[in-house]
């Protein structure tokens, strides 16, 4: 596969969400259980590793040309999903942690994906006043 660079966006998406997560987790370290925070942690570590996974799926099917590209991408859509079942079955009945927290680190990307949509919507009105 070619190597390419990333788009600048999705560069910052990559980085903003281990940044969510690190501040969600310092945060619930400081006021809540250590059950709580790794709730959020592991909730947190599947949601980034799930984007990842899911940008390196499009990203080698969309570059290789695959000829049959809809079932290679349902496939690999099928195989993260239920990697990600396996997982959170895993972590949810050995009770270790925290559901709620586990909920608010799967939102991770979610909180990202909104919080760069709602930046990138202002500073495009900021800069249309200006002009």
């Amino acid at each position: 596969m070619d190597r390419r660079e990333k788009d600048p966006l999705q560069r910052r998406l990559e980085i903003t969400n281990w940044v969510i997560l690190a501040l969600l987790l310092a945060a619930s370290l400081l006021f809540a259980g250590l059950r709580f925070s790794l709730g959020i942690l592991c909730g947190g570590l599947i949601s980034v590793v799930n984007f990842h996974w899911l940008y390196h799926n499009l990203l080698t099917v969309f570059a290789d040309h695959l000829p049959r590209a809809k079932t290679a991408l349902l496939t690999r859509y099928y195989l993260r999903l239920a990697f990600t079942a396996v997982v959170l079955y895993l972590v949810i009945s050995h009770d270790q942690v925290d559901v709620i927290g586990l909920v608010i680190g799967l939102s991770v990307v979610i909180i990202n994906i909104v919080l760069t949509t709602v930046l990138v919507l202002a500073k495009k009105y900021c800069f249309e006043e200006v002009r």
